[in-house]
């Protein structure tokens, strides 16, 4: 059967998607085995729910979340979720928690008491319900079910066994060429201020033969925005760039340097060019990238991939959900990367507000053994298992 999610507010400042919660809807209902049933859910402003409180509950003011089983149904046969928005968002505030977690959290909420559950029958049925949804919860965190994550492939490596000897090949271009008849969404480079891997004529060339969509990652050089101006590809990450680095080490602080990196941005919008900001998972440098005018960010995944037990990653892990959600709930599109491979990309392919991961090195490393193409689709199948709905 299925799940209705009808919006019906005109509040701006919050940024929901209606996808995200219809998946996390879907779920909760095949879990519950309910997904024959039809399912109603409806996202209204504080006024609109105090209507229904007043009317349908005799009571005056918003609440979180109304349920309305079958018997009193409005629109579905299993029954109808009511949640305010509004006072959501408050709620999350308080409890420092994302606005699509707590949401998450009300409908999980709502459908229990649709199904027969009642915190307000006593101790013991609330001791219950709080139980049965912080554990539905968690395994739906860690599950995750977003079919729309995509794959970048970063090439600069091919560019770096070629600078070792000096020569022709391989040739970052071709590589890109069999990226793509693999299957990758988006070629990703990165034009370092001393040239160490891709070079001037790699970037034009790929400009001219990408199918798909560049990513130009690039430190805020006044040289290295000129050529991005000239080339125009359809996004510029802005990175931090150190000279005596191996690569790119943590996130840009977009918070220390609010002023030039705004200046940056204005010039790539002028021109047409999307701009994401290569960021650690932190609350500052979101808030930053979103006062500036960043359209995306792109979150560091290196010390989640760099983790040395389960509860250090674990703990990255959650830091990354979280702030990925935090970005998107400001409006920001989110990206991920750096160090991810073929054992730690699954689950953050599988993060409902992630939209693309940039990966390079694992599968440039691996194509060493299997080859190019057979490298870019096992981590292609990787990241679309780990997004479909389960």
């Amino acid at each position: 059967m299925s799940v209705d999610c009808t919006i019906n507010y005109d509040l701006p400042d919050l940024h929901i998607s209606r996808q995200l919660l219809l998946r996390n809807a879907n779920w909760l209902m095949r879990k519950n085995n309910v997904a024959d049933h039809n399912l109603s859910v409806l996202l209204v402003d504080d006024e609109e729910i105090a209507w229904l409180n007043k009317h349908y509950r005799k009571i005056s003011g918003p609440t979180n979340v109304l349920s309305f089983p079958l018997s009193e149904s409005l629109f579905s046969e299993l029954g109808d979720i009511v949640i305010s928005v509004e006072t959501a968002a408050r709620e999350a505030k308080e409890k420092k928690t994302t606005l699509h977690a707590h949401l998450t959290w009300l409908l999980t909420h709502g459908l229990l008491h649709l199904l027969g559950h009642d915190h307000e029958r006593g101790e013991k049925e609330a001791i219950a319900m709080w139980d049965l949804e912080q554990k539905l919860i968690t395994e739906l965190q860690n599950t995750g079910s977003n079919p729309m994550t995509h794959l970048a492939i970063n090439v600069d490596h091919v560019a770096t066994v070629r600078n070792a000897r000096g020569i022709t090949e391989p040739d970052p271009v071709t590589a890109a060429a069999i990226c793509e008849l693999a299957g990758a969404a988006g070629i990703v480079v990165h034009l370092r201020e001393d040239r160490r891997h891709i070079k001037d004529r790699d970037v034009i060339l790929l400009r001219q033969t990408i199918k798909t969509r560049m990513n130009l990652e690039m430190g805020a050089n006044k040289e290295i925005i000129q050529i991005a101006l000239d080339l125009k590809p359809e996004m510029v990450t802005l990175v931090p760039e150190k000279r005596k680095e191996l690569t790119t080490e943590g996130g840009l602080n977009v918070a220390g340097q609010k002023k030039k990196l705004a200046k940056t941005i204005a010039q790539m919008t002028k021109a047409g060019i999307a701009v994401s900001m290569f960021i650690d998972p932190e609350s500052k440098q979101i808030q930053a990238s979103h006062d500036i005018g960043a359209t995306y960010v792109e979150l560091h995944t290196g010390r989640y991939c760099d983790a040395t037990n389960d509860s250090e990653r674990n703990n990255e892990y959650k830091m990354i959900a979280a702030s990925a959600d935090e970005a998107y709930e400001m409006g920001l599109r989110v990206n991920a990367g750096h160090g991810l491979d073929y054992q730690t990309t699954s689950r953050i392919a599988a993060i409902d507000t992630i939209e693309e991961l940039s990966i390079g090195h694992a599968i440039i490393t691996r194509a060493v053994y299997v080859g190019l193409d057979q490298a870019v689709r096992e981590m292609k199948k990787i990241v679309s298992e780990a997004s479909m709905i389960v």
